[in-house]
């Protein structure tokens, strides 16, 4: 155990403790549940630049950092669609949900192949991740119909297309293995 693998599993521990202060019937609870999705965010970043600055990447991390992000991300967008009940926030939530699970199927997949490689984290999916980190943090802290959470919805929906563009690129990397020319 090391302090990257630390990192990472406290975005675990922090999915409950998110739903139930989101869930909490006060006034602060939707700024502070913004608040440890932030720092969850934060984590993510930490732990991934640790472990390359500190030498310390462990298969074990390598494992579980994409899990943990997934859960994050996951839990975080079903609270808020259950939350807001609405189209406008179900059709890209949904978007980003279905692609992660798409995308760690095939990533899954190939390491079996042999072919991890060819599916590696894009400098799209780093863009993506960003607009959705901000996107739902932003839904998160502000209610709907003030601007702040109109600029989330926007940041969303970037968010979903970056993801269908990177599941794209993706998929067009993994193309040859998936379907091999008899």
């Amino acid at each position: 155990m090391n302090l990257p693998n630390i990192l990472t599993l406290s975005r675990i521990i922090m999915i409950p403790v998110f739903v139930v202060i989101f869930y909490l019937p006060v006034e602060w609870s939707y700024l502070v549940s913004a608040g440890i999705f932030a720092l969850a965010g934060v984590t993510d970043w930490l732990d991934g630049y640790l472990a390359r600055k500190l030498d310390q990447s462990t298969p074990f991390g390598a494992f579980l950092d994409p899990v943990a992000d997934k859960l994050m991300v996951a839990v975080a967008l079903a609270v808020l669609i259950e939350e807001h009940a609405a189209l406008l926030l179900t059709i890209p939530a949904t978007v980003i949900i279905g692609r992660e699970i798409v995308i760690s199927a095939l990533r899954e997949w190939m390491a079996e192949m042999g072919s991890r490689a060819s599916v590696a984290v894009s400098y799209i999916g780093k863009i993506k991740t960003t607009a959705q980190m901000a996107a739902i943090v932003g839904l998160l802290a502000f209610p709907p119909g003030v601007l702040g959470s109109n600029v989330a919805i926007a940041l969303l929906y970037i968010a979903a297309g970056l993801t269908l563009w990177s599941m794209g690129l993706y998929l067009k990397a993994a193309w040859a293995d998936l379907f091999p020319a008899k």
